[in-house]
């Protein structure tokens, strides 16, 4: 077995536990559970495509994330979308968005995260995502414009999971989100709770909020509101100046054996991003674990390298992940290894704009 099959069974592996645990979870509530049994059954189907696909030498990623728009409701400190100076475009129609997301499942693609910017700002998503109900589409809000409308909707289209940022308590929050936001997402998780609505949050992880996001009292208030999942992103630089917000690396591992020992404990799922990614054998980006594309339609390797040389406007999406300056990347994956900034590509930026040319 080489070790390409190797990592695509470990991370398929991955996906489908972490559906079964939410199943598990949801055992007792019968439209849940319903649901997500049929999800877990389409990741199984999701699997067996990509396989198909890969014999043909198409390299189809499990994972893929969608930036919608870069608009935004809120200025927060720090955005990454804003530090990284992205030229402002004409952003992806609604039919395109659907034509893309059509072919990403026709490939095998099982979950597919919709950011932004704030993806409300584009209610459209959630007629989009209605109409692909085998793949999955956690969606990164800062929950301000979650309203009863959208909520109830939520209730009912369950492949749509809310993932509501936090940066810790109400100190950490307000002060990069601005004032107020806590407690109005505070009360938004309160009626996605109530309305038994799978949801999460994202922690974006820093040296200075590390002792807060990662202690009982943090994780039990939000397991209190029934939070389901959760998922720490490791603080990556991609605004000069800010390296003393990266993890030290004592840090980084305690966080990975924290997030071990919760899953272990607890029975919502903890996801750490980027991840040990040592043990895919390097860097998943570039479609070997997961690809980008920006709200322009570009498709780059990960949302912290926003280079491409392909654009889903002007080709198939198959043809797209066949570029040359993805498979480079996906080839040299085992020196993209994990980094002090936490994400390898972003470490070795002037190596993968050099690709570019």
């Amino acid at each position: 077995m080489n070790s390409s099959t190797d990592y695509e069974i470990k991370f398929s592996g991955m996906v489908k536990d972490f559906f079964g645990k939410i199943f598990t979870r949801n055992i007792l509530n019968l439209s849940n559970s319903l649901h997500l049994f049929r999800t877990w059954m389409s990741q199984r189907r999701a699997v067996a495509i990509r396989e198909k696909w890969l014999r043909e030498g198409v390299q189809s990623p499990p994972f893929m994330i969608i930036s919608i728009t870069a608009k935004c409701n809120l200025a927060c400190k720090g955005c990454y979308s804003h530090a990284q100076h992205r030229s402002r475009e004409t952003e992806m129609s609604a039919e395109k968005l659907r034509s893309v997301i059509g072919e990403a499942g026709e490939l095998g693609t099982s979950v597919i995260l919709i950011a932004g910017g704030e993806p409300l700002v584009r209610p459209e998503i959630m007629d989009i995502t209605a109409g692909f109900p085998e793949i999955v589409f956690p969606m990164f809000t800062n929950g301000l414009l979650l309203n009863d409308a959208l909520i109830g909707r939520m209730k009912k289209q369950k492949n749509l999971v809310p993932i509501v940022s936090l940066e810790g308590g109400m100190i950490e929050t307000d002060s990069r989100r601005g004032g107020g936001v806590f407690a109005n997402v505070l009360r938004v998780m309160d009626k996605l709770a109530s309305g038994n609505v799978l949801y999460g949050t994202s922690v974006t992880v820093t040296r200075e909020n590390f002792d807060t996001v990662t202690s009982g009292e943090f994780i039990g208030s939000l397991l209190g509101k029934k939070c389901g999942v959760f998922i720490y992103v490791e603080y990556v630089p991609v605004r000069e100046g800010t390296d003393h917000l990266t993890l030290t690396e004592e840090q980084k591992i305690e966080l990975r054996r924290l997030l071990d020992e919760w899953g272990r404990k607890h029975r919502a799922q903890f996801i750490g991003f980027p991840g040990d990614e040592e043990i895919f054998g390097g860097c998943l980006a570039s479609g070997r674990g997961f690809v980008h594309i920006s709200p322009e339609g570009r498709l780059e390797p990960c949302p912290f390298a926003p280079y491409s040389d392909t654009d889903v406007n002007q080709m198939s999406l198959r043809s797209a992940l066949a570029s040359d300056f993805l498979r480079k990347i996906r080839e040299n994956h085992h020196l993209l290894k994990e980094t002090r900034g936490g994400c390898a590509l972003w470490e070795n930026r002037q190596w993968v704009a050099s690709l570019m040319k």
